[in-house]
């Protein structure tokens, strides 16, 4: 199959990518020598009639991401299928503390694969909830000041200047996780962009995720938000079928408790029109869901989602970009391979690359 240039596309897609397939010191700590994202995969089983549990990976297996040829093996399959790079998690939790850093700076430091790229900073506090321990601090992220911001900024600039960068006006793109928990937010992302301008880039394109419906990004010091929609449709979603039988009851769900929502019938709430923004605000795309593998029966399952389901759903994303200039026109999805979550683009074994496929159909101009 042929590459597909940037001008062959509807869309610009930037696939969120989880580093945490290969064994750290600190999961091993935590949770048992050897541990990766694999573990909760392998280990899910069934919780109802008809729920597909454990996913089993295809085409790449169940690889370990210290190896450059997987790697490779992502990005060739990536750019194939028209997304134009990842978003890799980047954790830095204060005073220089970081984990899960070995892959991309290995992406890094190797210029390997050459395959574009951006960083999303996933600035929360690492606890045991996906193991029913939520109160159990694992490391706490923090905040310590300007030392510590410029710091960051030092070993983020590395990134910001190679030429895999996703920029957009030449600005790189820097997502942020959780912007309403970052403090002194304004006063840091200010100071970025004057070291951006110090070490000769234009400024920097800074994009909050779970923000949402915040009136004012520019209060936080943000350019854009990404609208993930998944967690409210979840809320106010009806019981379904499915739950009724599980849980023995047939109006309120217990608190915290498994949630199931039918893929066809949410594939457009998740969507929204930009134009109801005083801001840009970019489309979250999700291909399914299913967390169970982590949460167990504290999860959110989607159930019924296929290829062609998950090709109207961007068909339908890609319509709400009309109007917009080309480099203009970036929607993230969610994810390449959040395998746990049951959130990934990647082959399995039950649909292969139809998944991919679909993708291409549908931004292919």
């Amino acid at each position: 199959m042929n590459y597909l240039e940037l001008r062959d596309l509807k869309a610009r897609v930037i696939a969120f990518y989880l580093p945490q397939f290969y064994p750290t010191k600190e999961n091993d700590e935590w949770w048992g020598p050897g541990f990766t994202e694999w573990t909760n995969v392998a280990k899910a089983r069934p919780l109802f009639k008809g729920h597909a549990q454990p996913n089993i990976p295809g085409r790449l297996g169940f690889y370990d991401l210290r190896l450059r040829e997987t790697r490779q093996e992502q990005a060739e399959l990536a750019r194939i299928h028209g997304i134009e790079g990842f978003c890799y998690w980047h954790y830095w939790f204060g005073n220089g503390v970081r984990v899960l850093d070995r892959v991309f700076d290995e992406v890094l430091s190797s210029g390997e694969p050459d395959f574009p790229f951006c960083l999303g900073w996933a600035n929360e506090t690492w606890t045991g909830i996906w193991h029913g321990a939520p109160k159990k601090i694992l490391v706490e992220q923090n905040y310590p000041g300007e030392t510590d911001d410029i710091e960051h900024f030092n070993y983020l600039a590395r990134a910001f200047l190679d030429p895999r960068y996703i920029k957009l006006n030449g600005r790189p793109i820097f997502v942020i996780y959780k912007p309403l928990l970052m403090r002194d937010a304004r006063r840091r992302l200010a100071l970025w962009r004057k070291m951006a301008k110090d070490i000769g880039l234009p400024g920097l394109h800074f994009v909050g995720l779970s923000l949402m419906e915040a009136a004012n990004i520019e209060d936080f010091g943000l350019d854009a938000l990404i609208i993930s929609k998944l967690g409210s449709t979840f809320t106010n979603s009806k019981l379904s079928f499915v739950q009724r039988a599980y849980w023995g009851i047939r109006r309120r769900l217990p608190l915290g408790s498994l949630r199931v929502i039918e893929y066809k019938k949410i594939l457009r709430n998740l969507l929204f029109n930009p134009k109801q923004y005083p801001f840009p605000a970019y489309q979250c795309i999700v291909p399914n869901w299913d967390n169970t593998p982590r949460s167990g029966e504290r999860g959110m399952v989607v159930i019924g989602s296929t290829p062609a389901l998950f090709e109207e759903h961007v068909q339908l994303a890609v319509a709400h970009l009309d109007g917009l200039n080309p480099h203009e026109r970036i929607v993230f999805l969610k994810s390449w391979n959040e395998w746990a979550e049951g959130n990934y683009i990647e082959p399995d074994r039950k649909y292969g690359e139809l998944y991919l496929q679909a993708l291409r159909r549908a931004i292919s101009a």
